[in-house]
């Protein structure tokens, strides 16, 4: 029934049509179309009363949450407890739980072991927040240029290479590290520059006290070649006085990789990293002006 002349027909017709289609399934808004009623406190009045159907009612997201908070609160846990549990605030804690039992006073025993586990959650939550930014810094770099690889590489040489100083002028290229990954690196570079395998020699150093064979093996497969392209190991006297941490399985000791030959490459080295300061500081300098 529709409305006529600008006022609604006999609410008690009405409300008979709106019962009826609300027992039938239908939402407050299929009523509103059917019966074209747009006054809402009318519709109301009309299917009150009247639950609305089960499709109609929306899901509280946090239903579960609630359910759980009121589990592990009759099972006596503090809203300290439930709050590591669920990660909810205390005040919503509060509205679900505070018609039921309080559970016993928490010994110092208690109160020290949810402190740790908080601290645990803590150190849980920070480690995946330090391994999401990595993540999202890794994927960042995308692919790079032999340009970039050039300009890294002279950084990296001029930063943990061997240089020439005036009490020892030795003029050659020779790189040490520990990281598998910056020997690496290196090595990329120095096959950008045409540097061939035939004129690199490697020498592994590590402490006398670790396990040369191992390690020997681990660097040829981190340098690309059979272990007996490797020189003579120098093996470090150890130290008791030294508290070394750089111990276990996962110490390899360092690899030295030196070039043959390298004078003339040893100076554009030089030259070249004297060019990326220079341009770095007259790029700041032109930003300034």
């Amino acid at each position: 029934m529709t409305a006529q002349n600008g006022k609604y027909a006999d609410f008690e017709t009405l409300r008979e049509q709106a019962v009826a289609l609300r027992r039938e399934g239908l939402s407050l808004r299929q009523i509103r179309d059917r019966l074209k009623i747009f006054n809402n406190e009318i519709l109301s009045r009309l299917v009150r009363g009247e639950p609305p159907p089960e499709w109609t009612k929306r899901p509280n997201a946090k239903d579960d949450l609630r359910a759980k908070a009121r589990e592990l609160r009759l099972r006596g846990l503090t809203y300290d407890q439930i709050e590591l549990e669920l990660g909810c605030s205390k005040s919503s804690i509060s509205l679900w739980v505070r018609d039921l039992p309080k559970p016993p006073r928490r010994t110092r025993e208690d109160a020290s072991a949810i402190a740790r586990r908080g601290w645990e959650a803590t150190l849980k939550r920070r480690e995946q927040e330090r391994q999401e930014t990595k993540r999202r810094a890794t994927e960042s770099i995308g692919t790079m240029s032999d340009r970039e690889l050039f300009l890294l590489g002279v950084g990296l040489y001029w930063a943990e290479g061997s240089k020439s100083k005036p009490h020892n002028p030795q003029e050659r290229l020779s790189f040490i590290n520990s990281d598998p990954h910056m020997i690496r690196v290196f090595l990329a570079w120095l096959d950008l520059l045409g540097v061939g395998k035939d004129r690199l020699r490697y020498h592994v150093h590590i402490h006398e006290t670790a396990n040369t064979a191992s390690a020997e093996h681990f660097w040829a497969e981190i340098a690309g070649i059979a272990p007996s392209r490797l020189g003579k190991t120098a093996i470090k006297k150890h130290n008791p006085k030294t508290n070394r941490k750089n111990v276990g399985e996962d110490y390899h000791g360092c690899l030295n990789v030196r070039v043959l030959q390298s004078a003339d490459l040893y100076r554009r080295v030089e030259g070249w990293w004297c060019g990326i300061v220079g341009a770095a500081l007259s790029s700041d300098q032109e930003k300034r002006t």
